[in-house]
């Protein structure tokens, strides 16, 4: 889907605000606020996605988790998988609220969970606990997906739970920005009504960190037909077009990152 023509807005101050409270305000515009690094995952989910579907090789019914699902972008991808149980976690109420909304059958005679039985919301903070959601028991998704979510979490905390929620074997699904982006700019919006930038927690993960601190979990990137793992991702500038003008400025940058990782059975 094409995004939005525009450049950055103007602000007239950045505040920072805790990742929760900063997504809750966001919730609100955070699929129209012309977010290019949105678009650029959407984009390199077209080729990630289905190599991921691909990737699962446990006997469905599946579980499959959208850690930090924010809006529901990639819960909505999840819904067209045929007997598959899915469990989409996010720490901001906020984002949750439009994630319901936007994946409920409008249909007023039907609570949500009657219109989509095999889909359950629930809150998880991985930066609050160490223990797994309550609605995944350990060791039980045959798969999760997680994009855009770790530049907000230090990497042995959302490794630590990945590996306590997929079984041996199972796979994950990474994307988020860059370290080259990262190291220039981070997630955040402005706030029209008072005319902030608000910025949540973040933290520039490079790849190298990130392949890392996987295998001391037990998570071990797949490799590609064409020997590679890991795909970075700079804008070029015939992507500007797709992406939208706030693109326009990182063209040359690496911007994004994904892959997927397999948890070893031991």
């Amino acid at each position: 889907m094409t995004q939005s023509r525009t450049a950055d807005p103007p602000f007239k101050a950045v505040r920072y605000l805790p990742t929760n409270e900063a997504y809750d305000r966001w919730a609100k515009v955070y699929d129209s606020d012309g977010n290019f690094l949105q678009a650029l995952d959407d984009l390199e989910l077209k080729t990630l996605f289905p190599r991921f579907m691909m990737s699962i090789k446990s006997s469905k019914p599946w579980r499959v988790v959208d850690l930090g699902c924010g809006t529901g972008r990639n819960t909505a991808l999840l819904l067209g998988i045929p007997k598959c149980e899915i469990i989409a976690l996010d720490s901001s109420k906020g984002m949750l609220e439009v994630a319901e909304k936007r994946l409920s059958i409008t249909n007023p005679g039907l609570k949500f969970a009657e219109s989509q039985p095999n889909l359950r919301f629930d809150i998880f903070d991985m930066m609050a606990t160490s223990s797994s959601p309550a609605s995944v028991a350990p060791h039980t998704a045959d798969a999760v997906i997680s994009t855009l979510v770790i530049e907000h979490v230090p990497l042995p905390v959302f490794f630590a739970h990945v590996a306590q929620i997929l079984r041996p074997g199972g796979v994950l699904l990474l994307t988020n920005m860059h370290s080259e982006m990262g190291g220039i700019s981070q997630a955040g919006f402005v706030d029209t009504t008072t005319g902030e930038k608000i910025r949540p927690t973040s933290y520039a993960h490079t790849v190298e960190e990130l392949l890392l601190e996987a295998r001391k979990h037990g998570l071990e990137v797949e490799i590609e037909e064409e020997g590679t793992g890991i795909r970075e991702t700079a804008v070029t500038e015939d992507m500007v077009g797709r992406l939208g003008l706030r693109s326009e400025k990182w063209v040359g940058i690496r911007c994004w990152f994904g892959g997927i990782f397999r948890k070893i059975d031991a």
